[in-house]
């Protein structure tokens, strides 16, 4: 996935209101860029880090500038745009990048299931089980190289989890993919102690026989691309 404008440094002055950001330039002006992440985003919106803005000229939208990424120690970035992971994935899927979901006739994004859910991607072909893939964009990193999901208290995810697992148990693959979204982490684990009913609900989906895996994101200043699989603990 390849950001569609050239993407401009500045330093973040402040979060606020879940989705907007106020950002200093380098040449001392000052912008208010769009934040496309609900969650928490521990450790990536704190006043003072590096980060990455995409602007626009669409009169549709309210704002000139996205906020697209966190500058990170070591040359390593995170990317703060959640809906990027379903970007990042549909295109690895469409080239065949990820082994246990390749071979697919059709991949359909956002695909209506369960009581009032959507299905990130929903994958068909002739003579198998179709298989319902959802993807959840992971940026929480605590301790060491791991990364963790969620970073706040998440009922939609749970209850993704429990569609999911009667998706298992009605005979259909059920497929929970963790996009790791910052390139400083080596494996995947679920933070219990945010939200103890996420992860009873993944115990619960796992043993209904949903199908858990987790891939690193290589993110540059122009484009993030699908990494290795990566372990989950």
């Amino acid at each position: 996935m390849r950001f569609q404008t050239p993407l401009e440094p500045g330093v973040l002055i402040r979060r606020y209101k879940r989705f907007l950001a106020d950002i200093q330039l380098p040449g001392g002006g000052q912008v208010v860029a769009h934040c496309a992440n609900p969650g928490r985003m521990t450790g990536l919106a704190e006043p003072g880090l590096p980060v990455w803005i995409e602007p626009n000229d669409d009169p549709k939208k309210k704002l000139d500038y996205a906020w697209r990424l966190v500058e990170l120690p070591g040359g390593h970035y995170a990317c703060v745009d959640t809906a990027a992971a379903n970007r990042v994935v549909g295109a690895a899927l469409r080239a065949g990048r990820i082994a246990a979901l390749a071979g697919y006739d059709s991949i359909l994004p956002e695909q209506r299931y369960g009581a009032k859910s959507r299905i990130d991607f929903l994958l068909q072909g002739a003579g198998r089980p179709d298989a319902y893939v959802e993807v959840k964009s992971v940026t929480l990193r605590r301790q060491g190289a791991l990364a963790e999901f969620p970073d706040t208290r998440t009922e939609r995810g749970a209850r993704h989890l429990a569609e999911l697992a009667q998706v298992a148990r009605n005979g259909q693959r059920a497929v929970l993919l963790y996009l790791v979204q910052r390139s400083d982490c080596t494996s995947v684990a679920t933070a219990a102690d945010i939200d103890p009913a996420y992860a009873a609900a993944l115990n619960d989906a796992r043993a209904a026989g949903v199908e858990i895996m987790a891939h690193a994101t290589v993110i540059t200043q122009t484009q993030i691309t699908l990494g290795p699989q990566l372990p989950c603990e």
